[in-house]
């Protein structure tokens, strides 16, 4: 490679990174990040991409996006849509922001305790998608690393797929002998088994073997191919080519994939340790300005890179976890990922609480140090990845609230600890159920509650706090996941994508989902829809016939049918072969796989290709869909207009019955605001506005100025939905009509005029986590009747607040009240009504509780005072009390026996009340001077053994019940105890 191209993609004069050359000769990371892109797009064709947002994008599987290659995964699997973005790529390059914490790649435990582990890094990474293969590859990473970051040769060791006989699978030598061509010597070219040289993407799916590319850090002429994945510190992997060339299928065996493809990826922060003469990552200028940071905050000893028992006090360590979980918080915020209680949430919850502890306890800085180290992060990472500036207020605020709710919990955390253990038999366990209560309810962490205990000389029961762990999992697991087994066997797998397109399937024609019109009497009108069987599926095989009974995927020429997509639901219906009116084959879903469109069907009879069907949608159901779906283009409208443009859709889904729409938020959404979104929304309503459609090219509609789009792949051309402006409109060079509606990029199907959605009601609002909340709302109907069931619970609640003002001098009374506002409070909580008139009844009930409990409070204290003034006269100074007294409940006896003893300082008094139900109440109370030989709960449990029932307290208050038959009986028992005692 010319010196003169060297010095444009180094944008620098050339340096080596060998052992003779100081820190002053060594490229800033973001000079070798930038490298390496330049590298792969100017001098070999490469498309240069962004990174993904590392929440992953329809991918149930991830918590978080864990290598370059998972935004890729539809074109591997051969799902990608024919005509979307993806489908056009060849080769591309990018540094992939990646998160490694929970799921199957999880690093976090061992982050801190070493020097390279992470839980955010960077991939850089180039990709062919059945262009370019083993050859090219391994000469470009060879070119880059030797001639443009001149590492020397002798340092480099490349690994390949050694073979194996039980899967029937030879030595990659092709990848062999490229190597030795490009000049490496044979002794660093190293054959390695399945465990080190062969990636598979999961248990099932694309595999291949790949070559890796080792650095020793030692060097000086020594050949180090004895320690190649040893795991020696000294000799590093620092680049991997996976050569995807297989399928891993359900049965274990692998067949060869249509097309071939190639996967890379080098981790920036490994790269720069090398080119930055480092042994630890942390030494480089990724992570040093963080942990210069973290020194001026704490105010503590500074950074010296120990591990082990050479560091004390696990200052080093400290350092690290906050320096590697800050970068990791930032990141995962900007992208829409916060600190919450499932999911990747869950994760980041503990990953910002681990950060925390360290903070407060090791390094001992005031509360505040983890977020004034976020402008430091951006100032690292905010040229490579610009959105982490745009977010940098936001990402401090929600780390803040955060470690302040985390310090709450630990302080409460600790109080629980110390009274379980005050309360424990000496020399047992800590009871499991409380450590997994503070463990999942307060997150408080297990290494914290193992190292509290310790220093109290008590473990934890780990295998009972397991078996919980366990249970909760597979609680979990039995969740969602359980009905979702059919859809997966109805998703096309690779080699049936394949086949299809090599035996020229044409794509399913799924325009006729759009071919609807409004009749003269303002009715939907869809066309009929005729279409030819070209392929069934079952079993994951393609077959061209399917007997009757069995279930099927059904590939058409072309359809009507809406396949799930862009967050609506699929449409469902039935097929008819022409000819047989009387045989329906209803479709129960409808999936799009790679540019097909696949019905699933029931046979009720025999299928085969080239069968001619009349397709008949359900239409109840797609005008429902079609009704919520321009209903939620409404909201996201009134949601930015009320609560700012700032407002971004985080999510949403479609379904017939209702409509559910997540976005950025920071904090609840006020009574006000929620009225103000259904009045913008109505107000569109009544306008009856055209809602208009048109196919774009996607890189016009991009242009659009106030365009609402999410994160998710786009087909090109792309369908535009704007309401009450014409798509030619918003499409003018600097027009604004777009800021002033809807314009969004989707495919779904929509009314035609916005009048059909007749009404929305919004009946949910929560926060999911912090920033994002979560609304559900109706329409229609629907809407309308919830309004209806609003107005008479709020009748209700009206009543109840009548009455309570006229404030009853009966305890039965007012407790039925309180017990009527209890119910009421249920009610509206879980009745389908307006939100905001919801939170206000809330409100109201909320306050009518507090008042009810407080008017039973009192006229318990009143009647309690009539009772014991009655009691003192009756035993004038006398030691013990004992007597049976009216009272409605056992808090008005209490009461009569805690002021009796107020009242008469040395008296212990027992009283027992019988009840219209046979219940005998026992309330005790014993004098101070008389501890510890006389016990109230000893007192009250030989009383309420006695009535057949039990009793329990302290020395000095206790209560119980019992039965009626022999209540002289007790009163005995409680005098002869009493007599015993003093």
């Amino acid at each position: 490679m010319a010196a003169a191209g060297r010095r444009r993609l180094l944008q620098a004069a050339p340096w080596r990174c060998g052992p003779r050359r100081g820190a002053a000769g060594c490229p800033p990371a973001e000079q070798v990040r930038a490298a390496f892109l330049r590298f792969f797009q100017e001098r070999h064709g490469h498309r240069r991409l962004p990174s993904a947002p590392v929440r992953p994008r329809g991918d149930p599987s991830l918590l978080f996006v864990n290598a370059g290659m998972n935004q890729f995964k539809p074109i591997f699997l051969g799902t990608v849509h024919p005509r979307s973005e993806l489908a056009q790529h060849r080769r591309v390059v990018n540094s992939q922001k990646c998160v490694r914490a929970g799921g199957k790649h999880n690093d976090l435990e061992d982050v801190g305790r070493d020097t390279y582990h992470h839980t955010f890094f960077e991939m850089l990474g180039n990709w062919s998608f059945g262009d370019y293969f083993k050859e090219e590859a391994c000469s470009m990473a060879w070119e880059l690393l030797t001639e443009v970051y001149e590492i020397p040769r002798d340092r480099l060791y490349v690994t390949y797929f050694g073979g194996d006989s039980l899967l029937g699978l030879s030595a990659d030598e092709e990848c062999k002998d490229v190597w030795l061509r490009l000049g490496v010597p044979a002794s660093h070219v190293l054959p390695f088994p399945l465990k080190d040289n062969f990636w598979e993407m999961g248990d099932t799916g694309p595999c291949g073997p790949c070559t890796e590319i080792h650095y020793d850090h030692v060097g000086g002429g020594r050949n180090a191919a004895a320690l190649v994945n040893k795991g020696s510190p000294d000799v590093v992997e620092i680049w991997n080519l996976v050569f995807m060339q297989y399928s891993r299928e359900v049965e274990g065996n692998l067949l060869p994939l249509p097309q071939h493809h190639v996967d890379t990826g080098m981790g920036l922060e490994r790269l720069v340790t090398v080119l930055q003469n480092k042994r630890s990552n942390y030494d480089t200028d990724l992570f040093t300005p963080i942990l210069d940071a973290i020194h001026k905050g704490c105010g503590g000893p500074r950074y010296q890179g120990l591990v082990g028992d050479a560091d004390v006090g696990c200052v080093n360590m400290a350092y690290r976890v906050v320096a590697d979980h800050v970068r990791t918080l930032c990141v995962c915020i900007t992208d829409g990922i916060y600190p919450g209680l499932s999911g990747a949430e869950l994760v980041l919850r503990r990953i910002l609480r681990r950060a925390v502890r360290f903070c407060s306890e090791v390094l001992h800085a005031p509360p505040g140090l983890l977020a004034s180290l976020v402008p430091t992060v951006v100032e690292v990472l905010g040229n490579a990845y610009p959105e982490l500036t745009k977010n940098e207020d936001q990402i401090m605020d929600i780390i803040n609230e955060n470690e302040a709710a985390f310090l709450s919990s630990l302080e409460r955390g600790r109080r629980i600890i110390e009274r379980t253990v005050q309360q424990m038999e000496p020399s047992t366990n800590f009871p499991a159920e409380v450590a997994w209560s503070l463990y999942a309810n307060l997150g408080f962490p297990l290494d914290l509650i193992d190292l509290m205990l310790e220093e109290k000389g008590i473990s934890l029961n780990s295998a009972a706090f397991n078996e919980l762990a366990l249970e909760d999992a597979k609680r979990k697991a039995g969740g969602p996941q359980a009905g979702q087994q059919d859809d997966t066997n109805m998703r096309l797998d690779v080699h049936s994508l394949a086949q299809l397109q090599s035996d020229n399937v044409p794509a399913t024609d799924d325009s006729p989902k759009y071919a609807y019109r409004l009749g003269q009497h303002g009715q939907y009108e869809f066309s009929p829809c005729q279409a030819t069987i070209l392929m069934l599926y079952r079993g994951q095989s393609l077959q061209k016939e399917v007997g009757s009974g069995q279930r099927c995927g059904v590939i058409l020429d072309r359809t009507n049918f809406y396949a799930e997509q862009g967050g609506q639901d699929s449409d469902q219906g039935y097929m008819m072969r022409l000819g047989q009116q009387d045989i329906l084959f209803p479709v129960e879903s409808v999936q799009l796989c790679g540019g097909y469109v696949i019905h699933e069907v029931t046979a009720v009879e025999t299928l085969r290709a080239g069968d001619q069907v009349q397709l008949f949608v359900d239409e109840a159901k797609r005008l429902a869909c079609m009704t919520n779906h321009t209903a939620t283009h409404l909201l996201n409208f009134a949601l930015r207009h009320v609560l700012g443009d700032n407002t971004e859709q985080r999510g949403s889904h479609v379904t017939a019955e209702r409509l559910r729409f997540d976005f950025d938020t920071k904090g609840p959404v006020t009574v006000e605001q929620l009225q103000q979104v259904e009045q913008v929304v109505q107000d569109v309503i009544k306008q009856n506005e055209v809602v208009h459609m048109a196919e774009v090219p996607l890189t016009l509609a991009r242009e659009v100025q106030g365009l609402r789009a999410v994160d998710e792949g786009y087909p090109d051309p792309v369908r535009i939905v704007s309401l009450g402006v014409p798509v030619e409109s918003v499409l003018t060079r600097d027009s604004e009509a777009a800021m002033q509606t809807s314009v969004e990029l989707c495919c779904g199907t929509h009314l035609l005029q916005t009048g059909a959605v007749e009404d929305l009601t919004i009946i949910s609002e929560r926060q999911l986590v912090k920033g994002i909340s979560r609304v559900i709302a109706v329409t229609g109907g629907q809407a309308k009747q919830a309004r209806e069931v609003g107005q008479c619970l709020a009748m209700e609640v009206d009543s109840v607040s009548l009455r309570m003002k006229q404030r009853s001098t009966s305890i039965p009374e007012m407790q039925n009240l309180s017990k009527e506002v209890g119910q009421l409070t249920k009610v509206v909580a879980s009745t389908a009504m307006p939100q905001w008139q919801r939170k206000e009844l809330q409100a109201i009930l909320k306050a009518l509780q507090r008042t009810a409990n407080t008017a039973i409070r009192k006229l318990e204290i009143q009647q309690a005072e009539e009772k014991v003034q009655s009691l003192l006269a009756k035993h004038c100074n006398q030691p013990v009390i004992i007597d049976t007294v009216p009272a409605d409940s056992l808090s008005i006896l209490m009461k009569v026996v805690n002021q009796l003893c107020d009242k008469s300082p040395g008296t212990s008094v027992l009283l027992l009340s019988p009840q219209a139900s046979g219940e005998v109440l026992c309330a005790c109370q014993v004098s101070k001077n008389c501890l510890p030989v006389f016990s109230a709960a000893d007192w009250a449990v030989a009383v309420c053994t006695q009535m057949e029932g039990k009793a329990g307290g302290s020395p000095i208050v206790a209560k119980g019940s019992g039965n009626a038959k022999d209540i002289q009986g007790a009163l005995t028992t409680a005098l002869e105890f009493a007599q015993s005692k003093l």
